[in-house]
């Protein structure tokens, strides 16, 4: 499993930690780029990451991290990934106030491995009605995990069981 970050590193208590110390088979994709999102940098961060890699693995996303995941897709094909959880995707048609990121078109083709998209209710970063269309695009499964913002750590998430729970439905037991 590869876990991809948003825009920064997740705090130690953020929910990604967590999956992380669960077990130690899991990576992270770095990136150098802080709260900046520089487009081709995090998918060349994420086929780096990818590279070598002869197991399927899972992808699990948070926030800008589904972008990474989606432009890596669209230009490198499913390589050896099985499937992708992404979770509180932002809505990249509101722009984003930092002025630091760039930001490339916003992919609109399905993604050529099972996905699920997993979004809360109260997230401000995207509505539900919007994540709902996303999905559609995407080809994602949609899961809708109630009232919890972004899912961040100020949100109260550390420990997200539903993680392993939707990780466990994109990698079907043999």
């Amino acid at each position: 499993m590869l876990l991809v970050p948003g825009r920064n590193d997740p705090l130690p208590e953020h929910w990604q930690e967590w999956l992380a110390r669960r077990d130690p088979a899991r990576r992270w994709v770095r990136h150098a780029t802080g709260g900046r999102y520089v487009a081709d940098e995090r998918v060349a961060a994420l086929a780096a990451a990818l590279d070598g890699v002869t197991e399927p693995t899972v992808l699990v996303a948070h926030s800008a991290g589904w972008l990474t995941v989606a432009l890596w897709a669209a230009s490198c094909g499913p390589g050896p990934v099985r499937g992708a959880l992404l979770v509180t995707p932002p809505d990249l048609d509101e722009p984003w106030t930092d002025g630091t990121s760039v930001l490339p078109a916003l992919p609109d083709v399905p993604l050529p491995f099972p996905s699920i998209l997993a979004a809360s209710r109260t997230d401000p970063v995207m509505t539900y009605g919007r994540a709902a269309h996303w999905a559609g695009r995407w080809g994602a499964e949609l899961v809708e995990f109630g009232d919890a913002g972004h899912l961040t750590t100020a949100d109260g998430y550390g420990p997200w069981p539903l993680a392993e729970t939707l990780i466990a439905r994109l990698v079907p037991r043999r």
